[in-house]
């Protein structure tokens, strides 16, 4: 089945950049001129993706108006060199769907998935966490790197990369065999391991490819820290009863939910659009 549906979890209060995210949503932060989560959506787009399910919560308006027509502003600017500025996002309009449903507690990312099951159905989907902006300059975007891979093996997959030992507690963390290149079956799933307790250095980012039964799995787990559902328990579920695949994507990851990362990936893609203007002259 095609993998035409893509969800969005953006529902968090991104405390990291108060007091920016008081009454901005992390997912709207500019990298340049777009936001964020517009990369995802451009991402899931370039992948094959077309029905965007984002789960937001109080104060997240501004993510539904941005993916909307403003009237006002675009008849102010009609006929004008500003025009041409709104090209991509009107593209992304035009092209998508976009479907909304709130996260009304804050209970973990397995919880803001399961929110989406009435926006996905029984088919699956490819996962976005925005403040994680991957880009690769030469080649397919990683979720069409992981859809291939789906079309092949046909399971759940998360995207991987190697992190230094002393910073696991940061992230999921997986432990697998390796059966091809850069691709892993999973064998074990920790949230948030303590360096000394971590089964590898392969942290889990934020791009999932899910088939629906990890909403049945979401269903089953139990809170964890904090009293929240972790995804990574209940993809662990289905990796005993079946196969889960880790897959050390190709590109760059920046942690753009991190004031080092944001400031990273603006400096990175300032640079590289200066020298595509270089490049023009």
């Amino acid at each position: 089945m095609k993998i035409t549906k893509c969800l969005f979890p953006a529902a968090g209060y991104g405390t990291r950049f108060l007091p920016a995210t008081k009454a901005m949503p992390k997912e709207m932060l500019p990298i340049l001129t777009k936001p964020l989560i517009q990369y995802g959506v451009e991402e899931a787009v370039e992948a094959g993706m077309d029905t965007m399910a984002i789960i937001t919560g109080r104060g997240k308006r501004a993510i539904e108006d941005h993916f909307d027509i403003s009237y006002e502003l675009e008849s102010q600017i009609k006929g004008t060199s500003k025009e041409p500025l709104l090209n991509e996002i009107r593209a992304l309009i035009n092209k998508c769907t976009f479907t909304y449903t709130r996260q009304r507690e804050m209970k973990g990312l397995g919880d803001a998935i399961l929110k989406g099951q009435a926006l996905i159905g029984k088919e699956p989907f490819g996962v976005v966490l925005a403040d994680d902006l991957c880009i690769n300059h030469n080649g397919d975007g990683v979720l069409s790197q992981m859809i291939k891979l789906n079309d092949k093996y046909k399971c759940s997959i998360v995207a991987i990369m190697e992190v230094p030992k002393e910073e696991t507690y940061k992230y999921g963390v997986i432990a697998g065999k390796e059966i091809e290149d850069g691709v892993y079956m999973v064998s074990d799933m920790v949230e948030k391991p303590e360096p000394s307790e971590a089964p590898s250095n392969l942290a889990i980012i934020g791009r999932y490819i899910l088939t629906p039964d990890i909403f049945d799995a979401i269903k089953t787990t139990k809170p964890g820290k904090n009293g929240e559902i972790q995804i990574t328990d209940a993809l662990l579920a289905l990796a005993k009863k079946g196969m889960v695949l880790a897959y050390k994507f190709k590109g760059e990851r920046f942690d753009c939910g991190s004031v080092d990362g944001y400031v990273q990936a603006t400096n990175h893609l300032y640079n590289l659009q200066n020298k595509k203007e270089k490049g023009k002259k």
